[in-house]
């Protein structure tokens, strides 16, 4: 898949799916996003939904990444097969696990199973060695959202195969054994990732709520957004048309 929202330079913003459906990725693939996350870790997407909805990111050139819900070498094996974007994996908190997981995604050199039908390998059309070119395009990011993995994140970065480091704050923030995301001590965490990703040459990316966020973290070396999400979109669209409560 050529993905030409991806390949310029400067920030790139995307938002969470978490609907069931191939039309809403239609409807992203119409607006400026830089892409979409399925976040098949909290809401339900079963093979077929996850097909058909990378079938509509292919035809309106939408890239399409998924938060897979557990890094299994099936869930990375039926998920990259569909031909989608990337990975954004949840709770990587060591090298040996990002090593593992990078496995799960190469056919030359690790784990994943190989065939030439799906649609990754242009359903039987690509001589095997192209099909094996294609496999390995996929972008892998780590979430970093545990005390660990703040502490063992240099040491993740520099696994070959990793594309990106990825902040989840609320995972972290009750890592530490706190419950508010803003808290400092969350935020100095994060920003040593933010640092400790720009310095190995990463994509460094973090879930925001709201576009109004994303200067102040970019500022940090933070250029990969993942901005609310459909629900929240289309909630907030519907409110804004609503009259003011009296």
């Amino acid at each position: 898949m050529t993905l030409p929202r991806l390949t310029k330079g400067g920030i790139k913003t995307g938002t969470f799916v978490k609907t069931a459906s191939a039309q809403v990725i239609e409807i992203l693939g119409l607006s400026r996003l830089d892409f979409a996350v399925i976040d098949a870790e909290h809401a339900p997407f079963d093979r077929l939904t996850l097909d058909t909805m990378t079938i509509a990111s292919v035809a309106v050139g939408l890239p399409l990444f998924v938060r897979i819900p557990e890094p299994t070498a099936a869930v990375v094996l039926t998920t990259l097969d569909l031909g989608v974007a990337g990975l954004l994996v949840p709770h990587v908190d060591t090298a040996e696990q990002a090593r593992d997981i990078v496995a799960m995604t190469r056919h030359r050199g690790g784990r994943r199973g190989f065939s030439g039908s799906p649609r990754f390998a242009g359903y039987g059309t690509k001589p095997m060695a192209k099909a094996l070119d294609a496999g390995e395009t996929a972008f892998l990011m780590c979430q970093i959202e545990s005390a660990e993995a703040v502490e063992n994140a240099a040491a993740i970065a520099a696994v070959d195969g990793v594309d990106g480091l990825f902040v989840g704050y609320a995972d972290l923030s009750l890592s530490m054994g706190l419950e508010n995301p803003q808290d400092p001590r969350v935020t100095a965490a994060a920003a040593r990732v933010f640092e400790i990703g720009r310095a190995a040459g990463k994509t460094v990316g973090m879930f925001i709520g709201s576009a109004a966020e994303r200067d102040r973290y970019a500022a940090l070396g933070v250029d990969w957004f993942v901005v609310s999400s459909d629900q929240t979109l289309l909630r907030q669209a519907a409110d804004a048309v609503c009259p003011p409560l009296a």
